[in-house]
This record gives structure tokens, sequence and C-alpha cells, in this order.
């Protein structure tokens, strides 16, 4: 195998694995479950990767980078501030609700990592630190403003996924964009606290 081959290969591992462990959990996801939906047989696993949790968190890098691009490849304050609204609106959606695939993996895997030690749990908390600093707003503190904006959207999309009725779940949503509204303007800085 050619190591351009070896590349898209190893690519189709990491989307396959990105996308299961959102819908169905890392533990529910079997190393063969992933590279059946990769494409390729179990046993190339181990060309690709010394572990299932070597898998886990290069995917979950994957997942945070591709979830992140935008905000954080924006080149002016003007920009970040627009890719910041827009994925603001699009975390609050209906869509992202109904679509974990593709959704926030801290919304998908964080209760399931809080209960792992080493490097997923690493990576997990250092895309807390990351997400914080892009979801500030230019003037707050990203200590305060960043980390209150992700308790609310992962509070949100948690409680909104656990709905038994749309309804509820409209509703839950609802109350978020409420909430980051709420957020943005109490923490300008002209805003006693």
């Amino acid at each position: 195998m050619s190591d351009a081959e070896k590349q898209k290969s190893h690519k189709r591992i990491i989307d396959a694995a990105s996308s299961l462990f959102r819908d169905r959990g890392i533990e529910a996801t079997s190393v063969a479950d992933v590279m059946q939906a990769a494409g390729l047989t179990h046993g190339g696993f181990y060309r690709h990767f010394a572990s299932k949790e070597a898998l886990v968190r290069d995917a979950f890098k994957a997942a945070v980078d591709d979830v992140q691009a935008e905000m954080a490849a924006a080149p002016t304050d003007e920009v970040r501030r627009a890719a910041r609204g827009e994925y603001l609106a699009r975390y609050l959606s209906g869509e992202h609700l109904d679509d974990r695939r593709r959704g926030c993996p801290l919304a998908a895997l964080g209760a399931e990592i809080s209960r792992l030690d080493g490097p997923v749990r690493s990576e997990a908390s250092r895309t807390v630190e990351s997400m914080a600093r892009l979801l500030n707003s230019d003037e707050a503190d990203v200590a305060e403003q960043g980390l209150a904006m992700m308790a609310l959207l992962l509070g949100t999309i948690t409680l909104a996924r656990i709905a038994e009725t749309p309804e509820l779940a409209d509703a839950v949503l609802a109350a978020g964009r409420r909430g980051s509204t709420v957020i943005d303007e109490h923490m300008k800085p002209d805003r006693p606290n």
C-alpha cells in the first residue's frame, strides 16, 4: 500500500469513527463497526492505530477541528464575530439536535468521556479551553463568557435531546437561544456585574 493510499484509508477510518462515536457512543461502537463503515477489513486497523483509545482520541480531535474550523480560521474580529454568530445559530438549531453524527462531539460524548482517564479526556479538556476562547466575544473574559456560553450550549442540546416530544425539544432550543443573548448582553464591559 502506498503512503497516499494509507493516508486515504486513515482518513476514512477517522471519518467513520468520528460519525459512529457521536451517533452511538464510544463503548457501543466497536473497532469492527468502524472498519466496516470505512469499507476496510478489521485486520487493517492496527496498521493505523495502536488501540481503540488512540482512535477515539484522533476521531474526537478531528470532529472538534471540523466544528471549530470556521471560527478558528476567521482572519479578523469582524469575520470572527460573524462566524461565532453562525456557529451559535447552527448549534441551537433543530438540524444539530437531530444530527449527532456531524454535531458537537462534546455534546454527543461528554458524559462518556468524563468517565475516562488518559489521552481522550486530555483532548476533551483542551477542547473545552479552545472552544471557550472561540466562543468568547471580543469584550469579555474568556474564562467567564466562553465557559458560560459552552455550558449553555451543551446543556441546551443535551436537554433537547432528552425531550420526548418535539414541542419540548423546540422549547428547550428556544430557551437556549434566549439564554445565549442574555450571556452576551450580561458580559458587555459597560454593564455592571
